[in-house]
């Protein structure tokens, strides 16, 4: 747990290459996993489409997770055999020890589908440069917003702790920015369906996005530990193959894709309400990542000192299929 502990920092992703068919296949690798508070991962969209019905794999949801650093813990643990994290965190994870392989890209960050920094429309922070000093509420510390934030400030010349970070989960986001408790609030690239229910009441604007800190980027991936993937290799092969399939029918098919969302929502006993502000997943066609999305956190970390230079590579941490 030690080794996760110094993870929590981290991001990584994945590269499919061609993946091939699978016949039926004759028993079932049960994958269990944790789910989101507001959100659907590609697995679980493939899973419920159907995806998996003629392949070894099949999706247990077993609990929600608080965020990415939440999920790696549990992966580590072997609680679950699917985790999910910001692309730090897991560069982090297994520069750390842990044994780990990224599977799939489950969300990235584009002009469509990014993190957006909220403020009251009242606010006096206009600009970047205004967080300085400011409070802003984020999902978990140690993830994609936690870095966001830091690369933020180091593009202004200031220091991490420049502004003050605090963990509040994705439902009460809206709650504690209109309450005055925090002066921003960061809604997740994989929390669009909050951003869009507060943006919808009025009184609310976005500073800035990830995006204009980070371009066009892989924001997290899913995460194999390497004995699951040494066990079961087609069942983790299968998986990405229809978990990919998947990202690109909600890229082809978004109308239909928030009605699958607002029933996996409301079975969930979740509002299935904010199902029509899922703004996408931001994953290229095809579930591709490419060399920047992973290279840019590794260098992001080597600057900060969290890794050594050399110490990973682009290779140490893709699934090869």
């Amino acid at each position: 747990m030690k080794k996760l502990v110094s993870s929590l920092f981290g991001l990584t992703l994945a590269t499919l290459t061609a993946l091939p068919s699978y016949a039926v296949a004759e028993e079932k690798v049960t994958l269990r996993v944790l789910t989101s508070h507001g959100g659907v991962s590609a697995h679980e969209l493939a899973s419920e489409l159907g995806y998996f019905k003629n392949t070894e794999v099949e999706i247990k949801e077993v609990g929600y997770a608080g965020g990415g650093p939440e999920s790696l813990f549990a992966l580590a643990s072997g609680s679950v055999d699917v985790g999910s994290a910001a692309t730090s965190a897991v560069i982090n994870a297994i520069a750390s020890g842990n044994q780990f392989i990224a599977a799939y890209p489950t969300n990235g960050i584009d002009s469509t589908t990014q993190s957006l920094f909220a403020v009251l429309e009242s606010s006096p922070i206009k600009e970047l440069k205004d967080i300085k000093g400011k409070t802003i509420a984020v999902n978990t510390l140690g993830a994609h917003l936690d870095y966001t934030v830091r690369e933020a400030l180091h593009s202004l010349g200031l220091p991490q702790n420049s502004a003050n970070l605090v963990v509040v989960p994705g439902p009460q986001l809206e709650q504690v920015l209109r309450s005055g408790q925090v002066d921003i609030a960061a809604f997740g690239y994989w929390q669009t369906t909050f951003a869009g229910a507060a943006q919808s009441k009025g009184g609310i604007r976005t500073v800035f996005g990830d995006t204009d800190i980070l371009g066009d980027i892989a924001g997290g991936f899913t995460v194999l530990r390497k004995d699951f993937v040494k066990k079961h290799p087609i069942a983790a092969k299968q998986f990405v193959q229809q978990s990919a399939r998947a990202l690109d029918y909600a890229r082809e098919n978004p109308e239909e894709v928030k009605k699958v969302l607002a029933k996996i929502l409301q079975e969930r006993g979740e509002n299935p309400e904010i199902a029509q502000y899922f703004a996408g997943y931001g994953v290229r066609a095809g579930g591709l990542a490419v060399p920047r999305d992973l290279q840019f956190w590794i260098d992001v970390l080597v600057r900060e000192g969290s890794l050594r230079k050399g110490q990973l590579n682009v290779d140490d941490i893709l699934l090869k299929i």
